[in-house]
């Protein structure tokens, strides 16, 4: 039973109604056959909707339930292969993290460097650093960014107090709704395989000729075995040096 009156109604429809009489609101829901519930208990005046209230219950039990099975999953957001990735690219990934924060996971987001951008993994820093404060509103850090071989990588958890008050906004306003979590966790995916399928196939990009040369002859070397360099003719290596073959 809803005793204060007047309330911030939102009709079955999801639409704004405004500041109505808490008799009047009750009078819509039963005309619609839908009960009046309240969504928002701590705004004044306090936000309710018109909605089947069972469904509601039964559709809130199934969403807790999923929760406590995978809640504060870690999920990763590579951004791109190198630090070379568009930043219209960055901030998809930057609004895909949010959506994970929001519904309660924590986000691992991982920064690559190809070749000779190792030199410059400030940039890197930088860029994760700058994401922290994009997401200032809904995480905090949770593991610093920090060096993991060939990238960078920064944790974030979400602020719970924070996450909060924004759903309790979004509510107020009427614009609250469902994430599509499973569409979410694919998109991820697919960038993540098409990252490491581009991997595989540039693995020389960023260095000089003269530098994927060397490292040819680096890999052909290591094949070869010591006991292979004892039986070549220095002469054929001269040659085939000249030809670019080693």
């Amino acid at each position: 039973m809803i005793r204060i009156s007047p309330i911030r109604l939102i009709d079955e429809q999801g639409e704004q109604r405004g500041v109505v009489e808490t008799s009047e609101a009750m009078r819509m829901a039963q005309a619609a056959g839908l009960d009046l519930v309240e969504v928002v208990a701590d705004s004044r005046p306090p936000v309710c909707k018109i909605m089947d209230y069972g469904k509601h219950k039964y559709e809130q039990s199934k969403k807790e339930a999923k929760a406590r099975t995978h809640g504060n999953e870690l999920k990763e957001i590579r951004l791109g292969r190198s630090i070379k990735i568009d930043p219209h690219d960055v901030q998809i990934r930057v609004d895909q993290a949010r959506r994970f924060l929001m519904a309660g996971h924590k986000v691992q987001i991982t920064q690559r460097f190809r070749g000779r951008e190792m030199m410059h993994k400030q940039l890197g820093e930088e860029r994760l650093l700058q994401i922290c404060q994009d997401l200032s509103d809904v995480a905090k850090i949770d593991v610093a960014p920090k060096g993991m071989g060939r990238a960078i990588t920064l944790v974030l958890s979400p602020d719970k107090d924070k996450i909060k008050t924004i759903k309790a906004k979004l509510a107020q306003e009427g614009k609250a709704q469902e994430e599509d979590l499973e569409a979410l966790e694919a998109q991820v995916a697919a960038q993540n395989a098409a990252d490491d399928q581009d991997e595989d196939h540039d693995e020389y990009e960023g260095l000089t000729e003269q530098e994927k040369m060397e490292k040819k002859k680096e890999e052909k070397k290591a094949k070869r075995g010591p006991k292979d360099d004892r039986a070549n003719n220095p002469v054929d290596d001269e040659v085939a040096d000249l030809l670019g073959e080693i």
